[in-house]
């Protein structure tokens, strides 16, 4: 299955290709009912599914507001009152080492991992090359502020000073003259610089001089230049979206457009043809790549200068109607954009893992029983209403239930009177598997203890999809997906669950809390019988996780009975080497379980 982080990443994507479709038609259908600021500024919500990417939605805990409303528009049984007690299962005095040993095949899954694997390199290698790019013209922009003379002259920093006041802003501008550029720009987030090309204050006037500085400083006071970084940095992440290349550069576009109605709401209508000849001036001037990505300037193409003497001379002012209109779209995009960035990129994680309200939970490192195995524990004290819990993120992260997933199947088929615990016979059809148990007539007990896929594959077609959905959606199982296909969905593919829930499962098996038939889940516990020793009987059943003939994922879950007193259980272990077993699982379970006095 794919990772939660390359999920939320593509949906992102997809958010934002999305996005910029309808920025692109809002633009097209509304241009005459938006100002030009809005034309810009509606840009702005592109970065949204940037930072819904990023930001840690499982502090806000929207995962569990997902899963609260989710249990809203749900029947959830298990509120069902408490059946009687179930009467004790009595245990076979033999040992059912098959239910130790665990059985499964092999899951082929090789364009998935190689999709990913490609996917990552092909853009971590994209991401550095524009970093390196981005890096080297940032050392460009270093050079030429190296080599930039600061202008001293009187009546170029009275201008300067008396356009600020203009403006409205207060901050220290540092003017300086380059011979790298032809045409003037705005540079610098922490130290704000307006650099002007060499010979600029002899061949211009202090009444156009004047022009370009209130386009540069109104640059400043929209906080452009930091934009022009933001703009990089999703250039950068996302450089594989050609969407996202023509968003930028229209943005671009709309950015000279909405400065130059800041300066024109500054002047009066006599100024507007003047300002228009200064910026003609830097038609078509050309400068270094690196000037024109990371700053902002009053030049452009002769295309974009035709625009914008355009739009200069049929410039009327924002009425109060149009800015009405610009606060609607404002809302109704954000409406569109903020509440499916945030809910999709925390629904992308929340399939994934459970989120426990911790309650009553204690955390113990028991990592000496795991050798070089990543793994959980859930150990809950049904008297005490107690869990211990080792490894606190591993035991909320849903993974394939595998075989575990078989004591469900069991019961479903129990109650939808497929089979009943008397008679739950299946004759074999001949196939030959390569595993010698499965090559013979089965019944529930056999089946779950040589985990024979084709017994509960069979069940579950009998069932039906729509009546296994409803009793998954019944019994909280996991994150209930059963797209994976009838046959295999709980085998390495859609249906995950995690140690905790299994843990929760197994005590509303063992109390009879899932109102299902107390003889069907009497039955269900009789074949799930392991062992007996000191007065307890320990139950379970393991899982493994065979994927391209490697053993990743290893499950023992189950309980203990011991003088009235339950304990529910569920140890997960995981290895990209191939030997994470439910055998190895149970195995740990069963040291644990010793040490603890429980079994």
């Amino acid at each position: 299955m794919m990772g939660t982080n390359i999920l939320r990443f593509l949906l992102s994507v997809l958010v934002v290709s999305l996005l910029i479709l309808i920025i692109l038609l809002i633009k097209k259908v509304l241009k005459k009912h938006m100002s030009q600021q809005v034309h810009y500024k509606i840009w702005y919500f592109l970065f949204i599914p940037l930072i819904t990417l990023i930001f840690p939605w499982n502090f806000l805990r929207v995962g569990e507001k997902l899963e609260y409303f989710k249990s809203l528009l749900s029947f959830n049984t298990n509120t069902t009152p408490k059946h009687k007690q179930l009467s004790t299962v009595q245990p076979s005095e033999t040992v059912n080492n098959n239910l130790i040993h665990d059985f499964t095949l092999s899951v082929n899954k090789k364009t998935p991992d190689f999709f990913n694997h490609t996917f990552i390199v092909c853009w971590v290698i994209g991401m550095i090359f524009f970093l390196g790019v981005a890096l080297y013209a940032n050392y460009q922009i270093s050079k030429m502020k190296k080599g930039a003379t600061t202008i001293h002259d009187l009546k170029t920093n009275e201008l300067l000073d008396a356009c600020k006041k203009v403006v409205g802003v207060k901050r220290n501008i540092i003017v300086q003259e380059s011979s790298l550029i032809t045409s003037p720009i705005t540079l610098g987030i922490l130290q704000p610089y307006i650099f002007l090309p060499h010979k600029t204050l002899e061949e211009f006037s202090l009444n156009k001089l004047k022009y370009v500085f209130l386009h540069e400083l109104s640059h400043h006071k929209r906080k452009d230049v930091f934009i022009n970084y933001v703009m990089w940095a999703f250039q950068i992440i996302y450089w594989f979206n050609p969407l996202v290349w023509i968003a930028l550069k229209r943005m671009r576009i709309d950015r000279e457009l909405a400065c130059d109605a800041s300066v024109l709401n500054l002047l009066d209508e006599s100024g507007y043809i003047e300002y228009g000849y200064t910026i003609i001036e830097y038609a078509d001037k050309k400068h270094n790549y690196a000037f024109g990505q990371f700053s902002s300037g009053i030049g452009g193409t002769k295309q974009q200068i035709k625009q914008r003497i355009q739009n200069i001379a049929n410039y009327t002012g924002d009425s109060k109607l149009m800015k009405w209109k610009d606060k609607l779209i404002y809302i109704c995009l954000g409406i569109i954009v903020v509440l499916p960035s945030s809910f999709i990129s925390a629904t992308a994680s929340t399939d994934d893992v459970y989120h426990f309200n911790e309650k009553n939970a204690i955390y113990e490192n028991l990592s000496s029983y795991f050798d070089n195995y990543q793994g959980s524990v859930v150990l809950f004290d049904s008297a005490n209403k107690q869990y211990r819990i080792y490894n606190r993120e591993m035991s909320k992260q849903r993974v394939s239930p595998d075989s575990t997933y078989k004591i469900y199947s069991a019961l479903f088929a129990l109650e939808s009177n497929v089979i009943s615990p008397r008679r739950n016979k299946q004759i074999w059809d001949g196939t030959v598997y390569p595993i010698k148990e499965w090559n013979t007539n089965q019944n529930l007990s056999t089946a779950l203890q040589n985990s024979v896929n084709w017994y509960f594959q069979h069940l579950d077609q009998k069932v039906g999809k729509k009546q296994l959905q409803s009793n998954f959606h019944k019994i909280n199982y996991g994150n209930e997906d059963l797209s994976g296909g009838l046959d295999n969905y709980w085998i390495e593919s859609s249906l995950k669950i995690s140690p905790i829930e299994q843990v929760q499962l197994l005590y509303a098996l063992g109390e009879n809390r899932l109102g299902f038939k107390e003889e069907n889940i009497h039955a269900v516990k009789k074949a799930l019988f392991i062992d007996k020793k000191n007065q307890g009987q320990l139950y379970g059943k393991t899982g493994t996780g065979k994927v391209n003939g490697k053993n990743i994922n290893g499950w023992f879950i189950g309980f203990v009975k011991k003088n009235n007193h339950s304990y529910y259980f569920a140890i997960n272990i995981q290895n990209k080497n191939g030997h994470a077993t439910g055998k190895k699982a149970a195995e740990i379970a069963r040291r644990i379980l010793k040490d603890k006095h429980i079994f």
